[in-house]
């Protein structure tokens, strides 16, 4: 009995420790995810991981420029919101209902010897949005029900011409909902597509959008026929319903 009291102790001390250590070990799992995604080092300021409900609250997001760059920040997002199905990620199945992303700041820049930081990024280096077949999301491993994206403004900064830069800062306001995102790599493609597609920054950094414009449409393309499926399938099953009930009203 008092060996059962020492093992119930024990667990009872290895959970509390599993639910005090929540915070960092998410931390460390959505930087590795992110750094596997875009390349680029991140940095969280605080996470808060629910206990009783599958809710993860993220603040002070840093996306880091590569080493050459003197600038350091690349994307600032003061939270973002996310709500997931514990179910499928206790499956390995990246699952997520509800994503509320908000990005401060899009800093694009072209450093001393005319490098641009955008094309640091995995999805722009890995044939400019076309990453090898190795490298796609497999179909069900990841899923975004509704995700809300909102962009504050884009800076493009030129270092080019010496050490101080010319700055342009365009103010965006960018406020959109998507459903039925199915590709962590699309997604960034969509991202720096919606900052850049209106402004003159791309001509200005001499930056060719085109093929992360074609991920981005492939992206909403797949998403808007996974939501018609679902539809179909849900007004199918619906005249099914009517039939039976038609069956069992009509006299015999």
């Amino acid at each position: 009995m008092k060996k059962l009291g020492i093992v119930i102790l024990i667990i009872l001390v290895l959970l509390i420790a599993v639910v005090l250590a929540r915070n960092t070990i998410a931390k460390n799992v959505i930087s590795a995810g992110v750094k596997a995604i875009t390349g680029l080092d991140l940095n969280i300021g605080s996470m808060d991981v629910g206990i009783l409900k599958s809710i993860v609250s993220i603040k002070e997001i840093k996306l880091y420029n590569p080493p050459e760059f003197s600038d350091k920040l690349m994307v600032v997002l003061p939270e973002i919101y996310v709500d997931y199905d514990l179910g499928a990620f206790l499956k390995k199945i990246v699952h997520i209902e509800e994503m509320k992303l908000n990005l401060k700041e899009f800093v694009v820049v072209k450093n001393e010897k005319g490098a641009l930081n955008l094309d640091s990024l995995k999805v722009v280096k890995d044939k400019k949005g076309a990453p090898s077949q190795e490298e796609k999301t497999k179909k069900g491993e990841f899923k975004i029900d509704v995700l809300q994206l909102k962009i504050g403004k884009v800076i493009f900064k030129d270092y080019s011409q010496g050490k101080n830069p010319k700055t342009i800062e365009v103010k965006l306001d960018i406020d959109e909902k998507y459903e039925n995102i199915t590709d962590a790599n699309k997604l960034v493609s969509l991202i720096v597509t919606k900052a850049l597609m209106n402004t003159a920054i791309t001509k200005l950094a001499d930056f060719d959008l085109g093929s992360l414009q074609t991920e981005a449409g492939n992206l909403l393309k797949d998403a808007n026929k996974s939501a018609q499926d679902v539809f179909d399938k849900a007004k199918e099953e619906g005249e099914k319903a009517m039939d039976k009930i038609k069956d069992i009203l009509q006299p015999k």
